[in-house]
C-alpha cells in the first residue's frame, strides 16, 4: 500500500468523492476487509458495499488482499491502494489553475495555483516513475516559524527572497548539456489549526 496515491483521472475522481466510496477507502485504508465486514460498519446490505468495491477496483482505488473460506462462500478481502489520495488538476483538466496567467506573490489565490501546479506536476511525474520503475529525486523543507510582528514577517520575506534568488543564481546552469531543470517553490502562509475529522453518516 502506497503513503499517498494522485488521481488523475476524472472518473476515478468522481468515484472516490462519493461519501459511501470514500468510507469505504477509509475502512480499506485501515486493512484488509470483505464486503461482509465492510456491511456492518458502513450500515448497507452486503451486495450494495459489493457493488461501490467494484466502481472502486475498476478505477485502481481499492485492490485484492487475498481470499478466504466462509462455509461454502469464498471471500474476496480488498484493501485500498493507498493509505490517503490527493486528487490531481488533471482531474479537471479544463478548469485547472494556471499561475502563469498573473503573478502576484501576495496574492493568496497565486499561491494557490501554485500549490495546485505542485500537486499536479509531482503527480505526474511519480506516475512517470512508477511505470519506469525508477527513483524520483525530490527535497522538501516544511517549518514554522512565530512572527513578532507585521514588519519581522515582511523581513524575514525580503531575506528569503534575497537567500534563495542569490542559490538559484549561483547554482543555474542553463547551458549544461545534460543538465534537468527543476522547478523551486517556496511559499509562506499562516498556520491553519487542525480540525477534528467529522464523523460520515452511515
Amino acid at each position: 500500500m502506497l503513503d499517498v496515491a494522485v488521481i488523475e483521472d476524472p472518473e476515478a475522481a468522481a468515484v472516490s468523492l462519493d461519501p459511501i466510496r470514500a468510507r469505504l477507502l477509509a475502512e480499506l485504508a485501515a486493512g484488509p476487509a470483505s464486503a461482509a465486514m465492510l456491511a456492518g460498519k458502513v450500515g448497507l446490505p452486503r451486495q450494495k458495499v459489493n457493488y461501490h468495491l467494484k466502481a472502486l477496483e475498476r478505477h485502481g482505488l481499492v485492490e485484492l488482499a487475498g481470499e478466504r473460506r466462509k462455509g461454502n462462500v469464498t471471500e474476496r478481502l480488498m484493501q485500498a491502494t493507498a493509505a490517503s489520495y490527493v486528487i490531481s488538476p488533471l482531474a479537471l483538466a479544463a478548469v485547472q489553475p494556471d499561475p502563469d496567467r498573473f503573478r502576484d506573490q501576495l496574492s493568496a489565490r497565486w499561491l494557490l495555483a501554485l500549490g495546485a501546479r505542485l500537486v499536479r506536476d509531482v503527480g505526474s511525474l511519480i506516475t512517470g516513475a512508477t511505470k519506469a520503475n525508477k527513483r524520483l529525486a525530490t527535497y522538501a523543507l516544511d517549518g514554522e516559524v512565530r512572527f513578532a510582528s507585521a514588519a519581522e514577517r515582511a523581513a524575514f520575506i525580503q531575506e528569503l527572497t534575497v537567500g534563495v534568488g542569490a542559490l538559484i543564481r549561483k547554482y543555474d546552469a542553463p547551458d549544461a548539456e545534460g543538465g534537468r531543470d527543476h522547478r523551486i517553490v517556496v511559499a509562506v502562509h499562516p498556520t491553519v489549526k487542525d480540525q477534528p475529522t467529522p464523523e460520515l453518516d452511515q
